[in-house]
């Protein structure tokens, strides 16, 4: 009774074809814009804001980088590292070359970059597909993380070979790097970013182009029979993936980190961030926050739970109970639900529509 669309009239195209049709969905949009923006960084702690909040937007952003290329596209990718990578050691490249250049345009022209080398690497796509797509991507990965390792221009010549962000503002004098940064200061900055590039994918993925993709995606023959140029459509797949796992490197590096070297981007971050999309949902926006949010915080439940139950238990046995578990809660929830949390959230808002007359 509360969760209908009756009593709503549609008068216009634009109005039919909005993101949120229900009044409902919109009111909750913008409480949780609400909580975001003004609540948590009223309330919360230096702990929340930088361990958990920051590091949950960014690996939000690179998986919905993945889910558009892998979910809508139906491209395997296992070379979200290094797309990262390509983002973090570029916006150093640009910050340190242009000093004077604002940090908006460093994030988005090491964005830029990494959508130029996902091009590059994703033109195998067009003769193979599938396991050996995804062998195909696993090796820019390796390459990719070689090069910022072996050639010392990426890093300036540091002789570590990691790479410090320094110290740049967006307004005046509010500063989002470096020692002088507030952590609130580079929370809202994230938080605006990742805000601004999900509505873009949103957008996106219900225009002509991500039509495109879905009927790459569901049967690539028969897209291809209806007039769908392959060349063109896979690239841009890959253009704009990289792009949004280009965005989240940079942010990675010169917002959580500060400073950070190329194996902080290997291929255990390609896989996080393929098992997000996979938990969450392929093929959906949301469910790249939910993958996000799920790795991010169950791992950190799983180390303070025995803690908060009083439990004597030695840190290197939570350390393995940690792995067991979070392990053991994968393959639950791919069992119970294959198409992932989006999908049980999508469930939950259907059963709520016919509440409370019989299913």
């Amino acid at each position: 009774m509360i969760y209908r669309e009756a009593g709503v009239y549609k008068s216009t195209y634009r109005a039919d074809h909005a993101i949120f049709t229900i009044p409902q969905d919109r009111w909750s949009m913008i409480g949780i814009f609400a909580i975001a923006f003004l609540l948590i960084p009223a309330v919360g702690s230096e702990y929340w804001l930088g361990a958990i909040m920051l590091p949950f937007l960014i690996l939000a952003l690179a998986a919905l980088g993945l889910n558009i290329l892998t979910g809508y596209c139906g491209q395997l990718s296992l070379g979200t590292g290094g797309f990262m990578a390509t983002g973090a050691f570029s916006a150093y490249k640009l910050a340190t070359s242009f000093p004077d250049m604002n940090i908006v345009l460093v994030i988005f022209g090491a964005g830029l970059i990494a959508a130029a080398v996902g091009i590059l690497f994703g033109i195998p796509s067009l003769r193979i597909k599938g396991f050996y797509l995804a062998v195909a991507t696993l090796a820019s990965q390796f390459f990719l993380i070689w090069l910022f390792i072996t050639f010392g221009w990426f890093t300036n010549y540091s002789a570590s070979g990691v790479i410090s962000a320094p110290p740049m503002t967006i307004i005046g004098d509010i500063f989002v790097t470096g020692p002088q940064a507030t952590l609130v200061a580079k929370y809202l900055f994230t938080l605006s970013i990742v805000v601004v590039m999900a509505l873009v994918a949103k957008n996106l993925v219900r225009s002509n182009i991500g039509r495109e993709w879905m009927a790459v995606r569901d049967m690539d023959i028969a897209a291809e029979i209806i007039g769908i140029p392959m060349l063109s459509t896979k690239l841009k797949a890959f253009a704009v993936s990289s792009f949004f796992c280009g965005v989240a490197g940079a942010l990675w590096a010169f917002l959580y980190t500060g400073s950070v070297e190329p194996l902080a981007f290997d291929v255990n971050r390609s896989f996080q961030v393929l098992f997000m999309i996979i938990i969450g949902g392929l093929g959906s926006i949301m469910g790249a926050f939910l993958g996000a949010a799920f790795i991010v915080l169950l791992p950190i439940l799983l180390n303070n739970l025995p803690t908060m139950l009083g439990l004597n238990i030695k840190t290197d046995m939570i350390s393995h109970m940690e792995y067991m578990i979070f392990g053991a809660l994968i393959v639950f929830f791919l069992i119970v639900e294959p198409h992932g949390l989006a999908r049980l959230w999508s469930l939950l808002k259907e059963k709520l529509r016919l509440w409370p007359f019989p299913h």
